[in-house]
């Protein structure tokens, strides 16, 4: 008997015979990865990255939990999600392998790499809660020669700015990390968070750490040497040459200068962080100028000044236009007064002071 087949029945066959294959073989795939104990959800990749995978995971299930070896098989899987940039992937993985074995000591270096997925997929608040809990719930492990709690603190630093958080992050990298970090920057860091959550005691403390390190380059923080030192030597100083307003300060100076009291005059002189510098001199030393003599630039002369302030002038700084000064050609001084920032003492936060003189004419 002749059986004569026709080229649609051949392309049925041809697709069964297909079909069939596909089959057997996506059988076969799935029996290998059941008998190794893998969800095919995690082989995935290309044709490589799945043999891959496929061998890692047939090591895993033989790897005894918690030790060296089965670190090592899962930190190369979860690497390959990484790698793969198949974050979702990586943070199943290890967020199963967590909570099956609670107990695994390697569980913070997992939090670790699933708290690197989240700030890969730009979920900051959420890869700070795992920087946090590893923080405190969990052991420091050393990780190519770098500890996995300095990673967590720096990461926080940069994404936490929650002022109370910094002062704790800050004193842990100080106390646990002083040779693995610039003790510089960290402590003027930790002077500034204080600031910002009032603690202005600690503040201080801070920032007189600070000072053996001046000259320390702060990103986003130019002065933060002028900031330090004045902070320190402020809150030591006696504060007695300040007064409850500006009119009274203003007052107290003219009378001084249409007397030609130099003594007087420099009684009303700021104690601590006084300046005398040209308006280009901005961030120029200023240590000593509390001993300026203004006498050497009086003797003679009669000092004369503005009717009204300058009109730069605002509710916390304040320039009095001076002329009659003995200092080659430089014969006009602009007194600036300020208003003082110092919330640690209330009787003092408010006041004003006499801070400094500009030489020159005002540009």
């Amino acid at each position: 008997m002749i059986v004569s087949i026709t080229m649609d029945t051949g392309k049925k066959l041809i697709f069964l015979v297909n079909f069939i294959i596909i089959l057997s073989v996506f059988i076969a795939v799935s029996c290998t990865l059941e008998t190794a104990g893998v969800d095919a959800y995690y082989i995935t990749g290309s044709k490589e990255d799945k043999k891959n995978l496929l061998e890692l995971y047939g090591l895993l299930k033989n790897e005894e939990s918690g030790s060296e070896d089965e670190f090592a098989v899962t930190r190369e899987i979860a690497a390959t999600f990484a790698r793969q940039k198949d974050y979702d992937r990586l943070i199943h993985f290890l967020s199963a392998k967590t909570i099956n074995n609670p107990a695994d000591p390697y569980n913070s270096y997992y939090f670790l790499m699933i708290a690197y997925a989240h700030l890969q997929q730009g979920s900051q608040p959420i890869a700070a809660l795992y920087f946090d809990l590893i923080l405190k719930n969990y052991p420091d492990l050393i990780i190519n020669d770098e500890s996995i709690h300095l990673v967590c603190l720096r990461h926080l630093i940069n994404i936490d700015n929650n002022p109370r958080r910094q002062v704790w992050y800050y004193s842990e990298l100080i106390s646990r990390f002083p040779e693995n970090i610039d003790l510089g920057t960290a402590y003027f860091m930790l002077g500034q968070a204080c600031e910002r959550v009032g603690d202005w005691n600690s503040a201080i403390v801070a920032y007189t750490n600070y000072l053996p390190y001046t000259g320390t380059i702060i990103p986003g923080f130019p002065h933060a040497d002028q900031h330090a030192r004045h902070q320190v030597d402020f809150s030591r100083s006696a504060k007695d040459w300040t007064f409850a307003s500006l009119p009274e300060l203003r007052d107290a100076v003219e009378k001084a200068l249409d007397a030609g009291n130099a003594k007087l005059l420099q009684q009303y002189q700021a104690k601590a962080n006084f300046f005398a510098r040209s308006w280009e001199q901005v961030e120029t030393d200023d240590i000593g100028m509390s001993r300026f003599n203004l006498a050497q630039f009086m003797y003679g002369n009669r000092i004369r000044y503005a009717s009204s302030l300058d009109s730069s002038s605002n509710s916390t700084e304040a320039y009095l236009r001076t002329t009659g000064w003995s200092l080659y050609t430089l014969n006009v001084w602009y007194l600036y007064f300020r208003k003082i920032y110092f919330p640690q003492e209330p009787e003092i936060h408010g006041r004003w002071e006499w801070a400094g003189i500009y030489y020159g004419e005002k540009f």
